[in-house]
């Protein structure tokens, strides 16, 4: 007894613990499509890694990309699926790091942001919806808001503050919570475009059939960076390889149903100094445009 209270005694001074068992994993979900739909599969991601990592894992879904961003700096989060903007200001606060990429049928860790429009209104092309009330999916959204800005600035419509407002109209600008957010708002009339994600339209993911059929595309305008997933800098290189390689399990045959509904696309291992390379001018323009 005097033997075992002495070696419990040791591990509380050396910060350890007998009883300790694997540290729990923290993966967060950036809420881009209906939280409903993620809770459903939470179990099921949460079990798989659990299973691959032989570890407790835990999946959130924080209301924001910041607490996400937050959760890197302070330690509470390790892992988080999330766009490339999110993932570039992380970065800036050098609180995490990219662990893997999407990558899309066609071979591309790229896609195209639309700007979409009831059947029937008579645009087709930004310059058009001068003056007129317009939504972006959020204020962080990289194919919502981030590369459509930088378009407008790159066709002149806006100057180098960046702020939509000069060709929109004062009070015409809509920020939502997510691409399914801003096409509300055209259906109720609040906006006549909104700035969403390719896939938003082409796939059935985020939108019925019968809501795709209501709208079209005005312009579409890109590159985009695929979405990651990044990992907390401050995780070991060696955590990070094992968690990695757990990841990357979701691209056998059995696994790609589970990977679709959650990531959309294959998971690949990619430059992180490339993949974030198109959006360095475009960031910059959105901080502008968001600093009153």
């Amino acid at each position: 007894m005097l033997f075992l209270i002495r070696t419990f005694v040791l591990f509380a001074l050396l910060g350890g613990s007998l009883l300790a068992g694997p540290q729990r994993l923290v993966l967060a979900l950036k809420p881009d499509k209906n939280p409903e739909a993620l809770l459903e599969e939470k179990r099921t991601l949460e079990e798989f890694l659990s299973r691959q990592l032989q570890r407790p894992v835990q999946v959130i879904i924080p209301l924001s990309a910041s607490i996400i961003i937050e959760g890197f700096a302070n330690g509470t989060i390790d892992l988080g699926y999330l766009s490339a903007t999110d993932l570039a200001r992380a970065r800036k606060l050098g609180s995490a790091r990219l662990l893997l990429a999407g990558e899309f049928p066609n071979g591309l860790t790229s896609y195209r942001s639309y700007w979409l429009t009831l059947k029937g209104r008579p645009y087709q092309d930004i310059r058009e919806l001068k003056g007129k009330p317009v939504a972006f999916a959020s204020k962080t959204s990289t194919s919502g808001f981030v590369v459509p800005l930088w378009d407008l600035r790159q066709r002149g419509l806006v100057s180098e503050r960046g702020n939509p407002e000069e060709f929109f109209g004062k009070g015409n600008v809509f920020y939502g919570v997510g691409y399914v957010s801003g096409v509300e708002r055209v259906f109720a009339g609040e906006a006549e475009a909104a700035a969403v994600s390719d896939y938003v339209f082409d796939q059935d993911k985020h939108l019925s059939t019968e809501q795709r059929s209501r709208l079209k595309i005005v312009q579409s305008q890109g590159p985009v960076p695929s979405h990651v997933i990044a990992v907390r800098a401050s995780l070991s290189a060696r955590e990070a390889t094992a968690i990695q390689a757990a990841l990357l399990a979701f691209n056998d045959d059995a696994n790609t149903g589970l990977r679709d509904r959650l990531f959309t696309t294959k998971l690949v291992v990619t430059n992180e100094e490339a993949h974030l390379a198109a959006l360095n001018d475009a960031l910059q323009l959105a901080e502008r445009a968001l600093t009153k």
